[in-house]
């Protein structure tokens, strides 16, 4: 059985982007565009694809965005993890956040590195009790023999933390520091707006890409 997607027609009927209108920020573009996806109620906003190399076999798994600024975007993760193991052998990665409710896609690339012991204390400490267990639970990226091996691990994580809950320092955050950012808008005839944000000594030049 097969499905035929030539039959699956997407229809762009967003008005695009103004260009006159555009921040010349793209932080602050990405927040505006955040925001609306948080208004306009699109599940799981903060969701983005993360896709990393080791130069042979790449990689793109979806994690969540826990805090941005001008210095770049910061997702968690274990350290011991394949995406981390190919982030030290290639720090070059790619973001893509896909809102396609809104017709709209954001495309970040950039040099990926570790936040500070401090910085991801301070956030491991502000979750749940059970997202912090699973932290210690979960040797990412293992094979499992079954999921009652890996509730067991869990299990008797609780039963060694039964008070505070420590970082584990095979856990913590990752800083992607921007070189470029991308916004793309879709528009009626596949005439789509795109907008390219790149870095160039210290300040961003935004360029008009065809689609």
């Amino acid at each position: 059985m097969s499905i035929d997607l030539t039959k699956l027609k997407a229809e762009y009927t967003s008005s695009g982007i103004d260009s006159n209108k555009l921040n010349k920020n793209p932080i602050s573009q990405f927040q505006l565009w955040l925001q609306q996806s948080i208004d306009a109620g699109i599940k799981i906003p903060h969701a983005m694809s993360l896709a990393t190399t080791n130069n042979t076999n790449p990689s793109i798994r979806t994690v969540l965005l826990k805090s941005f600024d001008d210095n770049g975007f910061v997702f968690f993760t274990n350290y011991n993890s394949n995406k981390s193991k190919q982030i030290q052998y290639n720090p070059n990665v790619a973001l893509l956040f896909a809102w396609l409710e809104l017709e709209r896609q954001v495309i970040v690339s950039g040099v990926i590195k570790k936040i500070s012991k401090l910085e991801s204390e301070k956030y491991f400490n502000s979750r749940s009790k059970q997202s912090k267990l699973s932290a210690w639970a979960s040797k990412q990226s293992s094979k499992l023999c079954s999921r009652e091996e890996l509730l067991a691990k869990f299990s008797s994580m609780e039963k060694k933390f039964d008070k505070e809950i420590p970082l584990p320092d095979f856990w913590g955050g990752y800083l992607v520091v921007p070189k470029s950012i991308e916004f793309w808008q879709g528009r009626e005839n596949r005439l789509h707006d795109r907008f390219i944000y790149n870095k160039e000594n210290s300040k961003w030049l935004i360029s008009r890409l065809a689609p």
